[in-house]
């Protein structure tokens, strides 16, 4: 999206809300940049449509078509894994589904528990480190 300028990013954002609120009756406020690539234009123009830009600390690399197994123990191993972490999984990735329920249970067996993200993020007064991470201003 950051090749696209500020009216493109607009029309493709508002694109797909309408669609899935067509679909489901939901209007989205959680935006993800496609490859988590985005500039200040992306940021500002989802912020003008309403939504909270949010971005992933740990990546499950399930696109390389891993094995679940693999896909597990990167995940609930993953050195930057902490309270607040959101995990990117991908929906077409070929072992992801496979993977999805070692990841739970062993993300719970550490203490971990599993919220949405829209009760994860803040929506005031923060800010977003070059990892993606929010903070409390």
């Amino acid at each position: 999206m950051v090749k696209l300028s500020k009216k493109q990013c607009k029309d493709e954002i508002m694109k797909v809300h309408q669609q899935v609120k067509e679909l489901t009756g939901i209007d989205m406020n959680l935006f993800r940049a496609p490859y988590g690539d985005y500039d200040n234009t992306v940021l500002g123009t989802a912020r003008e449509c309403g939504y909270y830009t949010i971005q992933w600390d740990v990546d499950t690399y399930d696109w390389k078509d891993y094995t679940a197994e693999c896909i597990i123990n990167r995940t609930v191993t993953n050195p930057t894994l902490t309270n607040g972490s959101i995990i990117l999984m991908n929906d077409g990735a070929k072992n992801t589904v496979e993977a999805l329920d070692g990841i739970i249970t062993g993300l719970q067996k550490q203490g971990y528990k599993i919220v949405p993200v829209s009760k994860l993020i803040y929506k005031k007064n923060y800010m977003v480190d070059p990892s993606g991470r929010q903070f409390e201003r």
